[in-house]
């Protein structure tokens, strides 16, 4: 995207229309990435995880490409739900119990009575979440969570979410005990994997208690393999055609050719699909180290550095000799530094642009209002309204 995003008259009339902090998302990329996803992992049910970037626009391109979608809420649940009210009453509870999944493995009593009457599938890794479900929706289709390595991961899972694997067998026997209906297991190796290991030792531990479960008569028939799926944020990340040619060899080696193989991803989707331009508001040189001030930070788009521990990128529309300088946010906390370590021209001046790449992922999706500042405007590129 940034050959596409040099500065030029177009960009400029964003700008001058819109402002900035300008969050310019692709449309054309994001039904790039889906695309290429079910080319490398045919045989998988993409399942976009919504909790990456929430955007109603971004949901409604991947509806009309055909994805399926992992909602964390019952308002993310919603936010998938419109594109189908209008949906025959047979047709959308077909839709939510084939096309959604509760991956969240906890859920609220409330969230759970009001998607009692879809039948849905939600996962599950601990007994009192089994007294829930049997108490207010014991019509889901229940996948058990297991926990497995998520070393190296960008983000990792395995100490919030995930039983056991000595602790499956108990806990599906539970399930169908309650009168539940367990289907299949899954897993999640962590956000923006690059230890493929992960996948492998994941696909065998779940494939052990899946086996077992079947031995003893469970009918279960599916797997789902969560997200992590590795974005090029630089050329050190391994390729994702590599992970998938891995997946492809395992699942047939370990799993029967007629069970379902779901996937979450969300990162992989969204991530390369946005940039943003902020705009300089400051300098100062600090301790013999220039700081730029821009008008987005850490409590804004910029929220993956806290919260998804993403290491951002910036680049200057402006040429000059360049040195190792700060970027930081618009709040008046000190905790809103973006990075220490930037290099970038430094003849900079109040009123210049930078632009991020790849930051379409848990960015505006946990930004929030602080200070006072609203945000970056976001603008949808080669974008159908017309095609949900």
């Amino acid at each position: 995207m940034k050959k596409e995003l040099e500065m030029n008259e177009n960009l400029l009339a964003l700008i001058q229309e819109h402002g900035t902090p300008l969050f310019m998302l692709d449309h054309d990329k994001l039904r790039e990435n889906y695309r290429t996803f079910k080319k490398h992992l045919p045989r998988i049910q993409c399942y976009y995880a919504v909790k990456a970037n929430s955007t109603q626009q971004i949901i409604e391109t991947l509806f009309t490409e055909g994805s399926s979608f992992d909602v964390a809420s019952y308002r993310e649940f919603i936010q998938v739900y419109q594109y189908i009210k209008h949906f025959e009453r047979k047709a959308k509870k077909y839709y939510v119990w084939d096309k959604i999944i509760f991956s969240n493995t906890i859920k609220d009593r409330h969230t759970l009575a009001k998607i009692k009457q879809y039948k849905p599938l939600v996962t599950y890794d601990n007994a009192a979440e089994l007294k829930k479900l049997k108490d207010h929706c014991d019509t889901a289709g229940l996948v058990l969570r297991l926990k497995v390595p998520d070393i190296g991961s960008q983000v990792e899972m395995s100490s919030k979410f995930g039983a056991e694997p000595g602790d499956a067998a108990s806990l599906i026997q539970q399930a169908f005990d309650m009168g539940l209906n367990v289907e299949g297991v899954s897993f999640h190796v962590g956000s923006q994997c690059t230890n493929f290991d992960n996948y492998a030792q994941a696909l065998e531990i779940s494939s052990e208690v899946f086996h077992d479960a079947r031995k003893k008569g469970f009918g279960l028939n599916l797997v789902d393999i969560g997200g992590g799926f590795p974005v090029p944020y630089d050329t050190l990340v391994p390729q994702f055609e590599k992970l998938a040619a891995i997946l492809n060899a395992e699942i047939k080696r370990l799993f029967p050719d007629d069970i379902e193989i779901l996937a979450e991803p969300g990162r992989f989707i969204v991530a390369t699909a946005a940039t943003l331009i902020s705009e300089i508001i400051g300098k100062a040189r600090r301790d013999g180290k220039i700081y730029y001030h821009i008008n987005d930070g850490v409590y804004h788009t910029f929220s993956g550095v806290v919260y998804d521990h993403w290491i951002p990128n910036f680049t200057a529309f402006k040429e000059g000799p360049s040195e190792i300088c700060a970027v930081v946010g618009p709040t008046c906390d000190s905790f809103d530094k973006i990075s220490l370590s930037v290099e970038l021209p430094a003849n900079l001046e109040v009123g210049d642009f930078l632009f991020t790449e790849n930051i379409g992922a848990y960015s505006t999706a946990s930004s929030t209002k602080f200070n006072g500042f609203e945000g970056a405007k976001i603008v949808h590129l080669n974008f159908d309204e017309s095609a949900a």
